[in-house]
């Protein structure tokens, strides 16, 4: 027995409530009973007909709460994958309608109000394909910790509609999907209830970071100048004896406090004025950060010199002493390390600003026979590019006269120069090195492929590892966490500790505040992405996701698609062998005439072939094709069946006399394919594809990391036996149809992570399937869509490279999550004296201001190390 409860909307009386629940119970099997009160209908069914459902509510005059979702369907290539799709959704229980549209990769569902749209997200998902949910990129003004960051992501997540929201510290860019359409203006003003400003990033300053560190710059010089006499007449004073006498014999001691107030002061109220608007504003809100330790820290310091100088019968004798020192020297240091940061956080982005700066800002145009220089925002689709020697190439497009060599190294990393002629695809950004094109503009703005790494790029480097979660967790109550020590610190000092304890207790408590900064951990994970996704973009390596910087590095075997990828994916016809009463150039002819109606590669080589011996043409009618098996076509009366030996078996033909033929071949690597004619055995064809240059290499290098390495191909047992043997591939999955690529990628996951490189469209749900798709960048977009990482080149190398790059990065983030952790964890105990019983050690609320900046300044330096990583294997041909 099924039940649900239905909402009803428009009832108002009992007599409504009659009406509702005797059209329910009209439909055969069901048990319904209606509440006035939550409009509500529970319904019993054995087996329940939603559809039926509401159109009996329809003619009681009344309607059901239904939403209507639209979700972004990613992967679909084929009417089967509708239906697939389709066939998902309906099978949620509360799905009414669900129409998907190939041509718009859209699914329109009509659903019970209770469905929500992440039950729909995880029915697709189960289909094969996954959905592409709306995202909003705001910049985010003002963030100076990861507490920052959690407000911000808290405050975004509590709008309706937002289904995630990602804050990055390093970048300063929060990524919202959305579920729905959002007003951005919404989300914008979350963001200032939060305390911070936030702009779409189309309409952020383009030179904000050189303002903010104008700006720090501005006040880090105005604090440092204000706070040197401050620290000289206190400091100088307890370090040499004579300089304190001389200050008493000449200012005095009363004049020298009224002077160091009256610099602080001003450094509290100018360049210090951030620290309390947003720490306060923070602190007010119930979630204090970095800002609102440092304002608590220092105004706890002043405002205890104050009353010293001022109020001085308020205190005890041996508790008078002033403090301004430290909260001058405390914001002069804490600006500096911020300053630090923000040249540092303009190091990490050199990437992205290097990709912007390859599109240059003009064209020549061909207008009316002469060449014109345009700007490139003016430059629209089928205009005619005039490309000279050492110029870079303005925009997507393709040449249509003249030939050169063209250095494509800032999108595929390698250095060799690709030589293009007519027909050719050309690329925005990449140089043309020495001859004379005229190219078709085929792509502008954000369609063209350097847009789009760009994009690529920025959502990888505004990505959240898993790793990050656990720092989310730790920071969202670090600060909180500190002040209770600072205030048990102040508690237990005062209490407990020796005299003067008042001071003793405001100088320790003071320092727990100024050294517990979770700067270090929020700027730990990101910074560390930014670069590593930068560098790789230099090497050609895309990662399309973050995430996939962690999960690469954790992969145990790497399994490979064969054509196109371990292969050049451009077969050569190599032999014809036909059977007696058939003769061989007309079998050739029939067979070049079927496969000419198909785009497979390995048709091409064999229409290529026919055409070079200018055999007769042949027109083919009827044909079908049998993915995984082959295809057929009806050709001057005869029907052809071209394919695999089991599509032979399928139709009952004895290929026993060409099975040693087929076996022999098969070991050499070349692919047998067997010819029917009138379901009569005809002959044999053999077509073998040269294998990539960079293959042995590539394999050669995962295996010296310890992965394992495997293949995945349609090909026959035997082909693809002799192919793993040249390349020494350790597994090898054969005679797999595209919907088994899946299945076999499930097989090899119980041995671990693993990755699985393809390019072609058949290649795209194993690709999803895989813990790591990596595409292979010269295959098709769909490959590219569904993979994690995209190799730009076509070079196989490019895989050891992102692993390696993978496994550099994840290092340098241990390497600072440990720093961040380990700095907090040693020197919060020693700031609150713990080693003073023994010792006699305390650390000065200035020393913890100086460690505190020197933590960020360590991880960010130690990610910028990234920026030098060197790819580590070469192609060998």
């Amino acid at each position: 027995m099924q039940s649900v409860q239905l909402q009803i909307l428009g009832m108002t009386c009992a007599s409504c409530v009659a009406r509702v629940e005797k059209a329910l119970n009209k439909v055969e099997g069901v048990t319904a009973h209606v509440n006035l009160a939550t409009e509500r209908a529970d319904v019993q069914a054995e087996q329940l007909d939603y559809l039926a459902l509401q159109k009996a509510v329809q003619r009681a005059g009344f309607d059901l709460a239904v939403h209507c979702y639209e979700l972004n369907i990613q992967g679909m290539t084929c009417a089967s994958c509708v239906a697939r799709v389709e066939k998902a959704l309906k099978k949620v229980a509360g799905v009414l309608q669900a129409h998907v549209n190939l041509a718009t990769e859209q699914a329109q569902v009509h659903a019970l109000s209770s469905i929500t749209q992440q039950q729909l997200i995880q029915a697709v998902q189960k289909s094969g394909f996954d959905v592409r949910l709306a995202q909003i990129q705001l910049h985010i003004v003002g963030m100076s910790c990861a507490s920052c960051v959690a407000r911000v992501e808290k405050a975004l997540k509590k709008v309706v509609g937002v289904s995630n929201a990602q804050v990055n510290l390093s970048t300063e860019q929060a990524t919202i999907t959305v579920e729905h359409v959002v007003d951005p203006e919404l989300l914008i003003q979350q963001v200032k209830k939060s305390g911070f400003d936030a702009y779409l990033t189309q309409d952020a300053p383009q030179d904000g970071k050189q303002q903010q560190q104008h700006h720090l710059k501005r006040d880090l010089i105005l604090a440092t100048v204000l706070a040197l006499p401050v620290f000289i007449l206190e400091m100088g004073g307890h370090l040499i004896p004579a300089f304190h006498h001389w200050i008493l014999s000449t200012l005095g001691q009363y004049n020298s406090w009224v002077l160091q107030w009256l610099l602080t002061s001003i450094i509290l109220i100018v360049p210090g004025r951030h620290f309390y608007q947003k720490g306060f504003s923070a602190l007010w809100r119930l979630h204090p950060d970095m800002n609102s330790l440092v304002a608590i820290g220092t105004l706890a310091a002043y405002s205890y010199s104050v009353v010293a100088t001022f109020l001085p019968h308020l205190l005890p004798a041996a508790s008078l002493n002033v403090y301004f020192e430290a909260a001058a020297v405390i914001v002069a240091l804490v600006l500096l390390g911020r300053y630090f940061e923000a040249r540092a956080k303009g190091r990490t982005s050199l990437a992205i600003q290097h990709l912007l700066g390859l599109q240059p800002k003009t064209a020549h145009i061909e207008q009316d026979g002469q060449s014109v220089e345009i700007a490139i925002q003016n430059v629209q689709a089928k205009m005619m590019l005039l490309v000279r020697p050492g110029e870079r190439i303005a925009t997507d497009g393709q040449i249509v006269e003249g030939q050169s060599f063209v250095d494509e190294s800032m999108i595929s990393g390698e250095p060799m120069a690709v030589t293009k002629q007519v027909g050719d695809a050309v690329v925005a950004g990449t140089i043309n090195q020495n001859g004379y094109l005229k190219v078709r503009v085929t792509a502008v703005g954000q369609d063209t492929l350097l847009a789009q790494i760009i994009r690529m790029v920025e959502q990888a480097q505004g990505g959240k590892l898993p790793i990050q979660a656990l720092i989310d967790q730790v920071t969202s109550w670090f600060v909180p966490v500190v002040m209770l020590l600072s205030v048990l610190t102040f508690i237990v000092w005062w209490l407990f500790g020796p005299q003067p304890s008042l001071s003793f207790a405001l100088v320790n408590a003071v320092a727990v505040l100024i050294i517990a900064c979770p700067c270090a951990m929020g700027l730990a994970t990101p910074t560390s992405i930014m670069v590593g996704t930068g560098r790789g973009a230099e090497l050609g390596i895309l990662f399309r996701q973050g995430q996939a910087l962690q999960l690469l590095q954790q992969a145990k075997v790497v399994a490979f698609d064969k054509t196109g990828t371990l292969t050049e994916g451009k077969p050569q016809l190599t032999d014809v062998h036909v059977l007696e009463h058939f003769d061989e150039q007309r079998v050739l002819s029939l067979v070049a005439a079927v496969e000419r109606q198909s785009e497979h590669p390995i048709a091409h080589a064999i229409v290529k072939a026919a055409d070079d011996l200018a055999l007769p043409y042949y027109h083919a009618t009827d044909f079908q094709a049998h993915v995984g098996y082959g295809i057929q076509a009806c050709v001057d009366g005869h029907t052809l069946h071209i394919g695999a030996e089991r599509l032979m078996q399928q139709l009952n033909i004895d290929t026993q006399q060409l099975l040693a033929l087929s076996q022999e071949w098969g070991q050499a690597a070349k692919t047998p394919i067997f010819i029917a004619i009138d379901q009569q055995l005809a002959g044999i064809l053999a077509v073998a594809d040269p294998i990539k240059p960079s293959s042995i290499s590539a394999i050669q290098a995962l295996h010296e990391r310890g992965i394992q390495v495997a293949m995945i191909t349609g090909d026959q047992q035997h082909t693809a036996q002799a192919i793993a043997k040249q390349l020494k591939i350790d597994q090898v999955i054969a005679e797999v149809l595209p919907a088994g690529k899946v299945t076999a990628i499930q097989a090899l996951q119980q041995y671990g992570h693993v990755a699985f490189v393809g390019d072609g469209i058949n290649d795209a749900p194993a690709l999803a399937q895989a813990d790591i798709g990596i595409a292979v960048g010269t295959g098709t977009d769909i490959a590219i869509e569904a993979a994690e990482v995209v190799l730009m080149s076509g070079h196989l190398h490019g895989v050891a490279n992102a692993i390696a790059l993978s496994h550099a990065t994840m290092n340098n983030i241990r390497q600072n999550l440990f720093w961040a952790f380990i700095y907090n964890a040693a020197l919060i105990p020693i700031a609150a004296g713990l080693l003073y019983p023994m010792f006699g050690i305390l650390l000065s609320p200035m020393f913890a201001a100086a460690a505190m900046a020197l933590s960020s300044v360590f991880v960010l330096s130690n990610a910028l190390r990234l920026r030098g990583f060197q790819a580590q294997y070469e192609i060998k041909t």
